[in-house]
């Protein structure tokens, strides 16, 4: 391999890159616009919980209960309604996502000790939501009742009652919860995978549909020296791409970053260089932009995307589901990138991963140069 040879495909694609505004947009201005759509649009917090109260009680009792879903940051209070029709109404047009229905005894209940039942009403569409929803709810009323146990307590002279359990939770690597702390570094991952298929399925086919792989073939530039030529143009984009991407999410987004910056760069160049090669296989078998542009974005969005442990936890999926994740190379770069961001972790850990990822790499540069031949055929 004669690196001049290489230099000179190199400087090709580079300027083919350059006077062409729909590859730089597609190498730089996307992932950027990926990044910043799904990082603002994409969450799993759940706050301001859409509220409607059906008080038929109206005494200091119901007013503390409802003062406790109103003084909580989860709840947001849209409005007192006075039946069930209208309760219905708020929750069928998205209005109210719960509704608290205190019954015209709960007073009476609460002041000679008596269990209170409370209703609340949550719209299931959203599973997830209306899940963590009731979990927020559950915590105010169970709040409240100690609370009232409490004041009872004291009025009746009586000793004061102690819990034996004093459960102090301490969340480590994402102290306040917030999604995006771990949505952005999976998505640097998925985002990466899927522009690097793309950038580099379009190369060979282009030269094919352009008639210009039959003077390649006639030159004496041999098939590894067409193929890293060819790569090294999109390697630089994409490590670009990920330099724009770590420091969008350290000054827009936020994101701490607590590991080895030049562990997260070394993993990325070698996600990056498996990327591409997969993107240059899939431009070498099909001759095709159009089947090539197809087949990267159904081999590299949607496994990524769903199977990469990025959106959602592989240990949740079923048993066949999760042999299949080991296959997906996104899914080890997700899990070097959420180990170095947030817990500032290194190779001591992340080993595997590493080793894994790596192997990828080498096996998709590898398999892009087996499969190119320099025939007509």
């Amino acid at each position: 391999m004669k690196p001049l040879r290489v230099w000179a495909v190199a400087r090709k694609e580079f300027t083919h890159v350059i006077r062409d505004p729909r590859s730089l947009g597609m190498g730089i201005a996307i992932p950027m616009l990926l990044l910043v759509l799904f990082g603002y649009a994409l969450t799993l917090d759940v706050d301001n919980v859409p509220l409607v109260v059906w008080d038929q009680s109206e005494s200091p009792a119901s007013r503390q209960l409802v003062s406790g879903f109103l003084g909580s940051r989860y709840f947001l209070l849209r409005a007192y309604v006075h039946n069930y029709p209208e309760v219905e109404r708020s929750v069928d047009s998205g209005r109210a996502l719960m509704a608290l229905v205190i019954p015209r005894d709960f007073a009476g209940r609460i002041e000679s000790g008596r269990p209170a039942p409370v209703q609340i009403i949550v719209d299931g569409s959203d599973s997830n939501t209306a899940t963590i929803a009731m979990g927020y709810a559950d915590v105010v009323a169970l709040t409240y009742s100690q609370e009232v146990a409490m004041e009872t307590t004291r009025r009746i002279g009586g000793r004061m009652i102690h819990t034996p359990l004093d459960l102090r939770p301490r969340v480590w690597f994402n102290a306040d919860m917030e999604s995006k702390n771990y949505i952005i570094p999976g998505l640097i991952a998925v985002i990466m995978m899927v522009i690097a298929a793309l950038l580099t399925s379009l190369t060979v086919a282009r030269e094919w549909e352009s008639g210009t792989m039959e003077q390649l073939i006639s030159t004496p530039l041999k098939g590894s020296e067409l193929i890293l030529g060819k790569l090294l143009p999109y390697f630089a984009i994409g490590m670009l791409d990920v330099l724009l991407a770590v420091m969008m999410g350290q000054f827009l987004f936020r994101v701490p970053l607590r590991g080895n910056v030049v562990l997260l760069f070394a993993m990325a160049a070698i996600f990056l260089a498996g990327a591409l090669s997969l993107g240059m296989v899939i431009s070498i078998v099909t001759k095709s932009q159009l089947l090539a542009s197809q087949l990267a974005m159904v081999l590299t969005f949607l496994p990524s995307f769903l199977l990469s442990g990025f959106m959602y936890a592989i240990s949740n999926m079923p048993h066949a589901i999760q042999v299949v994740t080991y296959l997906i190379p996104a899914r080890y770069f997700v899990t070097l990138l959420k180990g170095i961001y947030l817990k500032g972790i290194g190779l001591e850990i992340l080993a595997l991963e590493a080793g894994l990822l790596t192997v990828f790499g080498a096996v998709m540069v590898l398999f892009a140069n087996l499969k190119f031949k320099k025939t007509l055929v």
